[in-house]
């Protein structure tokens, strides 16, 4: 006898796992083609960006800085250490002014943090911390024979920079701290990192998305992304080229970026009230209009804190000022190390 129709629940049953086989093999033809092009962009980037400093080893890894300016041992105006903001490395305050500061006569070291650049991820989740990064900083500076120096840090190494004023003061002389992000801010965290890696499926969906659609997005979106950071000021024609920003594409050092602007909120609870110890020269420059990091709630607190500190307030100046006031920026380094002279006559 012929078979009989198929039963209308089989028939769904099989029409529904036949769509479902489909999804997941398109899902898995996307992850692949995506992996495939981070790998391609990975590699890539890597070649137009290759290592432009020295790295100076330190425990559990190395850290890449670039130089400028007289060597070790030749006389200067000083020694000025420039620690980069987040999704950058220390080419963007080296390209910004630290040439200059250098051709001024300063002895200029930039940092790339750990995780980004060409500095490796020294202790992993953990170096999301910026007394982390402070103490690998501090280690490196030992090894590399540098006394006390000035500070300078951009947005989220305002609070690096200050950490390492209170944790490490025998190697600071002077703070100068650009759109610091300095205190807890109203809304909280910022990339959602935090939430999603407390549990196995979250992890494994950031670890996914970091390997397959973070760097195709990115690349396409990044001029949007720094014009959006410069805002209201316009983009440097040269800047994404010249200041290396691909380089946060790369899968481990976007998952960086994401895990250390998660954990600045919950460190700046616990540190700021410590402020009042700093006992350096400190100036704080910061523009009336800064989008990103809001300079009534950070730059405007922390002068009140820091005993003695100076705040410029930049009129219709926003976040990237480094770029924008660079001259101000300058003059203002230039201020913070005569004062350290001062002192020390």
């Amino acid at each position: 006898m012929p078979p009989g129709p198929e039963p209308r629940s089989r028939r769904i049953l099989r029409v529904l796992t036949a769509f479902l086989g489909g999804i997941a093999a398109l899902v898995l033809a996307l992850a692949a083609g995506g992996a495939l092009a981070t790998w391609f962009i990975t590699r890539q980037v890597e070649a137009r960006y290759p290592p432009a400093g020295r790295t100076v080893p330190v425990t559990g890894g190395h850290l890449a800085v670039l130089e400028a300016g007289p060597g070790e041992g030749r006389p200067s105006r000083g020694t000025v250490v420039l620690l980069h903001g987040a999704s950058a490395n220390g080419m963007d305050p080296m390209q910004a002014f630290g040439r200059r500061l250098a051709g001024d006569g300063f002895r200029v070291l930039a940092f790339d943090r750990p995780g980004f650049g060409w500095s490796e991820r020294i202790a992993g989740p953990a170096a999301a911390s910026p007394t982390v990064q402070a103490r690998l900083i501090a280690e490196a500076l030992e090894a590399m024979g540098v006394g006390p120096a000035t500070f300078v840090g951009h947005s989220w190494s305002g609070a690096l920079a200050a950490t390492l004023a209170l944790d490490h003061p025998d190697r600071v002389s002077g703070l100068v701290l650009l759109a610091p992000a300095l205190y807890p801010w109203p809304g909280g965290t910022v990339s959602g990192y935090a939430g999603w890696s407390r549990f196995p499926l979250g992890r494994a969906l950031l670890w996914i998305a970091t390997r397959t659609i973070a760097a195709p997005l990115g690349l396409t979106w990044l001029d949007r992304f720094a014009a959006a950071v410069f805002r209201p000021d316009p983009l440097p024609a040269d800047y994404v080229d010249a200041a290396r920003v691909p380089l946060v594409l790369r899968p481990a050092t976007f998952a960086a970026n994401l895990q250390d602007l998660d954990g600045l909120y919950g460190f700046l609870a616990g540190q700021s009230p410590r402020y009042p110890e700093i006992a350096v020269p400190t100036t704080i420059v910061a523009g009336d209009i800064d989008p990103i990091v809001r300079t009534e709630v950070h730059a405007v607190p922390m002068a009140r804190a820091v005993p003695g500190a100076r705040l410029v307030v930049l009129p219709g100046i926003g976040h990237m000022l480094h770029y924008t006031a660079t001259d101000t920026v300058v003059s203002e380094i230039e201020a913070v190390t005569a004062r350290q002279r001062a002192g020390a006559d």
